[in-house]
């Protein structure tokens, strides 16, 4: 665990617990990370705990994911609450793990559905909202407000830097194959139709869409990639990867349309390629320690790290979210690394 020490305007300091990260907000609303630590030293900290565990780590395949088919409605809120990593007057900040979905039809277990029992947690008098927040699949920040001022500011600030094309939002994905360049655009016009019954994300639409990326670190087969979508459209990094030949990991929705033949990829025909558990090459699932029938249960490696905000009294400009355990083993097991530091062997 790391701590959150939030020094408050009265001058107090308040301490908050999370799993990977180390901030101190000063009295200006001034986030400051504090050193984050390499995703070795990640994977060793869960592997040292997980020793106390009865049968060890190894029983645990994807750490950090949740079975939300087993949990309740007032365990998902409790798992939730021990989420939020940022909560100053009405703007809160948490970290949704893969496989939640953040809205959906009334009954069903959604972030949204908990939101009511975290807004009186943190002792909230207005209902939260969503400002922003990753995919269904994805993790990450999402950004929660109780003032509809605070949150109508936000929301022009982010349409506005669509329009002059600041990214705001940074996420870090793994990728089965390197980018051609290191660091590059994507842009596409993108359309949602319907293939064989199934709601698609197309290329050659009427919706202009465009993301940055860079390649972090990589390995013959792998890479890890830092995403920066300007425009906002469902699945568009997943999809943008895709059209890279380079289909994020865990993705079981667009990655059946890049095909391989003697080790050279390219992309099939929409028409002939359905949604299907992603298929990866023997030694990447040696090297990911899982086999092919595991392979359903992969999460979709694709995190949504960082939001900048405009300044104000009560919000730091910089938001970030620790990678879920199971991302930080898989980067130890794939030999990558986001920053300097000892790589696996």
């Amino acid at each position: 665990m790391r701590t959150l020490a939030l020094s408050s305007r009265s001058g107090r300091d308040v301490e908050l617990r999370c799993s990977s990260v180390v901030v101190r907000v000063d009295g200006a609303g001034t986030w400051v990370p504090g050193k984050i630590r390499n995703p070795k030293e990640e994977y060793q900290m869960f592997l040292q705990k997980s020793k106390k565990m009865e049968g060890g780590p190894h029983n645990m395949l994807f750490p950090g994911m949740l079975q939300l088919e087993t949990l309740s409605h007032k365990e998902l809120t409790e798992v939730m609450k021990t989420a939020v990593l940022y909560h100053n007057g009405p703007l809160v900040a948490l970290n949704k793990p893969p496989g939640l979905a953040v809205t959906g039809k009334p009954g069903e277990l959604t972030l949204l559905s908990v939101l009511p029992e975290i807004g009186q947690h943190l002792g909230l008098s207005q209902e939260l909202h969503i400002v922003r927040a990753p995919g269904k699949e994805s993790s990450g920040l999402v950004l929660l407000s109780s003032c509809p001022r605070i949150t109508k500011t936000f929301q022009n600030f982010f349409i506005q830097s669509r329009r002059v094309q600041k990214p705001t939002v940074t996420y870090w994905a793994v990728t089965v194959g390197v980018p051609a360049t290191p660091k590059g655009e994507i842009q596409v016009a993108l359309k949602l139709d319907q293939v064989r019954g199934a709601d698609l994300t197309l290329k050659e639409g009427v919706k202009k869409t465009l993301t940055r990326f860079f390649v972090e670190d990589s390995t013959p087969d792998c890479a890890l990639v830092k995403l920066q979508p300007i425009t906002a459209f469902p699945n568009q990094l997943l999809v943008h990867m895709v059209l890279q030949l380079c289909p994020v990991l865990g993705d079981h929705l667009y990655s059946a349309r890049v095909g391989s033949v003697l080790g050279e990829s390219f992309l099939l025909p929409v028409e002939t390629s359905v949604p299907q558990t992603q298929v990866l090459s023997e030694l990447l699932l040696h090297r990911l320690h899982i086999t092919p029938k595991e392979m359903a249960l992969l999460p979709l490696h694709l995190h949504l790290h960082q939001i900048l905000l405009p300044q104000t009294s009560m919000a730091p400009t910089m938001l970030i979210a620790p990678l879920p355990p199971f991302f930080s083993q898989t980067l130890w097991n794939l030999g990558l690394q986001m920053s300097d530091g000892p790589r696996k062997k």
